[in-house]
């Protein structure tokens, strides 16, 4: 062991004092020590000393520093090795310890404070022990700590791939998507260089808003075609498996100033949109005379287009002196291949800016010859007037419930009185017609098939009378029931404002005249007999007009009728009877909701009784006397409307995408049942539809 420096009185002391501890440690003493009878001095904590340790056990050191320090340390058992440690000079006793958790470092050990407990255990375990948590700009020291680092304007995932191979092996980096933050497990030192960078990175991706004021073009015309160049040079997107996190550039055209409204992600792609947009803003080649313009439209019907641009152009430049007929002039009919007028009219003391638009309905456009300033103008009303228009989706549901019932009671009786061979007979009964079966009439004609008993329970008493079977006695009873159970549901989707009509029925044909010849024989009077028909719609009709306003509401036209054929009428002579239900109406409904347009609740009692006067009166007897039948008929109907309001292409896909799956389930669900000995066992079915954008969930079904 080498004799430790005298510096001076008190830190020979210290030395002395540390350097016996050393040597316990290790078992080698200097001789000039053990020669001397007197205690070694006790180390004030605190105070400087010389670190001198030789190929040292760490767990001795370790129980060194933590005499120094004051701290509790411990030792994981699976911690084994030598290490050498020793300084130049005195230093503090923290020095001393961050110098011993370096040298611990080299080694692939580590220190973990757990709630003052410090626990020297192998690096890679480090992350599974109670380590200090830190949140914000606070860092730990030398030890193994976790720090949690919010972005604000950077993804998180971008960063991991950035930062990982900064980060020690045996530590981790894991990312919070929910709130867009860094969880990282490692050495304190390296945890405030890692602060440093993801300070530097994170921030904002995107440059101030640049207003573009353009001179010669036309903003709306320019946005984009630029952006379209500016996309086509861009980066290739996320890597597979990872979200697309770079800023992609904004350009919006403000048609009320023709400027542009410019934002990207650096001040490089700033200056190549605005060095595009130079370029592309200049005069028109033909200059002055250059002054004929091509609008294709997006929406809007360019021959409706038209009229309304002239007439609104007609009012703008008229004058108190203007003639009637320069109006005339201005709103002139139409030609093949569209639409045209001279836009002026204004007195002869004023100059005349002109102007003539011509509507080409074959590619839905606008030929606008005028100056470069009234072309502007109207450039904004037509990218205004040349919107999106909304559509209406108009549910109806048609509800019918029948309930018919009917019931019957009647005896009928004949009897004669005498005896055979008197010369008067009397005879006693009664006889009903309910039910269509008299007994007289049956009892003449039964033998001979020429009529039959009516329906239900017949009980009859037949009397032989010289070897003939006479009916003498009938008792019938019928009792019947009826329920139906109707329910239709025509849907349409039409424009805005824009008539539509769905029908679903037969048509039937229905006989206006008939000729035949009974006359003149021979073939000079022979003429061809013949029936004149008109065919009409039974069925279902809807026609619905909407018209959806700023407020949400809906207010539409509606003619609702529907119509069935009399059951038992269709080979009738004079022609099929057709039931009707029509309604015509005007409502205001709220979008969504529910509104019902109309229906027929009715409630219909009938009864009809023959009796015999006075003896039909009598208790229970009576009934022998009498015959009676009732009916009762209820009918419910009720015609409701929904109309859903669709104002973009994802909601009208849904619509249709709900409704196209719906009835490819009915077809999968109807298929036949699998048989060998009938070869078809299949049903056509339709294709599965592609998977449409889902921004709202489907819509069901009133």
């Amino acid at each position: 062991m080498q004799n430790l420096r005298h510096s001076t009185s008190r830190i020979a002391i210290i030395n002395i004092a540390v350097g016996a501890i050393i040597a316990g440690a290790t078992g080698l003493f200097s001789t000039q020590l053990l020669a001397q009878p007197a205690p070694a001095p006790v180390v004030k904590r605190g105070e400087p000393i010389t670190l001198n340790f030789t190929n040292a056990d760490i767990e001795a050191v370790a129980r060194t520093m933590a005499t120094l320090t004051g701290r509790n340390v411990v030792v994981d058992p699976r911690v084994k090795g030598t290490i050498t440690l020793t300084t130049d000079r005195p230093v503090s006793a923290a020095v001393a310890y961050n110098q011993f958790l370096a040298m611990l470092r080299l080694q692939g050990y580590t220190v973990v404070d757990s709630a003052g407990l410090d626990k020297i255990v192998p690096e890679a375990d480090a992350k599974l022990q109670g380590g200090a948590v830190f949140s914000g700009d606070a860092v730990g020291n030398g030890q193994i700590a976790t720090q949690i680092f919010k972005l604000n304007f950077e993804n998180a995932n971008n960063l991991v791939p950035i930062l990982r191979p900064l980060i020690s092996p045996n530590n981790t980096i894991n990312v919070n998507p929910g709130n867009n933050s860094l969880v990282i497990t490692d050495y304190g030192d390296n945890l405030r260089r890692m602060a440093k960078i993801i300070a530097a990175m994170d921030v904002s991706n995107a440059t101030e808003v640049e207003v573009i004021n353009i001179k010669h073009a036309l903003a709306v015309d320019l946005a984009p075609l630029v952006l379209r160049l500016l996309d086509s040079g861009g980066s290739g997107g996320a890597a597979p498996g990872q979200a697309d996190g770079t800023f992609k550039t904004t350009l919006i055209a403000e048609p009320r100033s023709n400027a542009l409204i410019l934002r990207a992600a650096n001040p490089a792609r700033v200056a190549l949109a605005k060095s595009l947009i130079e370029k592309l803003d200049q005069p028109t080649a033909g200059g002055p005379g250059g002054n004929i313009y091509v609008v294709y439209l997006k929406n809007a019907d360019a021959t409706k287009l038209a009229v309304t641009l002239r007439a609104a152009l007609s009012g703008e430049v008229r004058t108190p002196t203007a003639t009637s007929a320069v109006v005339a002039s201005a709103s002139s009919g139409a030609t093949a291949g569209g639409t045209t007028a001279t836009l002026g009219g204004a007195s002869s003391s004023q100059p005349n800016t002109g102007g003539q638009i011509q509507a080409d309905a074959a590619t839905n456009s606008l030929i606008i010859s005028a100056p470069e300033p009234q072309y502007r103008q109207l450039r904004a009303v037509i990218d205004k007037l040349d919107a999106r228009r909304a559509q209406v989706y108009v549910e109806s549901l048609i509800a019918e419930v029948n309930a018919d019932k009917a019931a019957e009671f009647g005896i009928q009786w004949q009897g004669a009185l005498g005896k055979n061979g008197d010369n008067n007979i009397g005879l006693l009964g009664t006889n009903f017609s309910i039910g269509g079966a008299n007994l007289i009439k049956l009892a003449t004609q039964a033998a001979t098939g020429a009529v039959a008993p009516s329906t239900g329970l017949n009980l009859g008493v037949a009397n032989q009378n010289n070897g003939v079977y006479v009916l003498g006695f009938l008792a019938r009873f019928l009792q019947t029931s009826g329920d139906g159970n109707i329910l239709s549901t025509p849907n349409l989707l039409t424009l805005d404002n824009e008539e539509a009509q769905i029908i679903i029925a037969q048509n039937v044909p229905f006989v206006t005249g008939q000729f035949t010849n009974t006359g003149a024989g021979g073939s000079s009077g022979a003429v061809n007999p013949f029936q004149t028909i008109e065919r009409k719609d039974v069925g279902i009709t809807l026609k619905v007009k909407p018209q959806i306003s700023e407020n949400g509401t809906v207010k539409m036209s509606i003619y609702q009728e529907v119509s069935t054929i009399q059951a038992g009428t269709t080979n009738s002579a004079n022609g099929p009877t057709t039931n009707k239900r029509s309604i015509t109406s005007n409502v205001l409904v709220a979008d969504g909701s529910i509104v019902v347009l109309g229906g027929l609740l009715q409630d219909e009692y009938s009864g009809n009784q023959e009796k015999v006067p006075g003896l039909a009166s009598i208790p229970l007897l009576g009934n022998l006397f009498k015959s009676e039948a009732r009916s009762r008929k209820k009918s419910n109907l009720m015609v409701f409307l929904r109309p859903v309001v669709v104002r973009d292409a994802i909601s009208t896909e849904n619509f249709s995408t709900d409704r196209y799956e719906q009835m490819r389930g009915a077809q999968q669900q109807a298929q036949p049942e699998a048989s060998s000995l009938v070869p078809i066992n299949e049903a056509p079915v339709l294709p599965a539809a592609p998977m449409a954008t889902k921004s709202a969930a489907p819509t069901k079904q009133p």
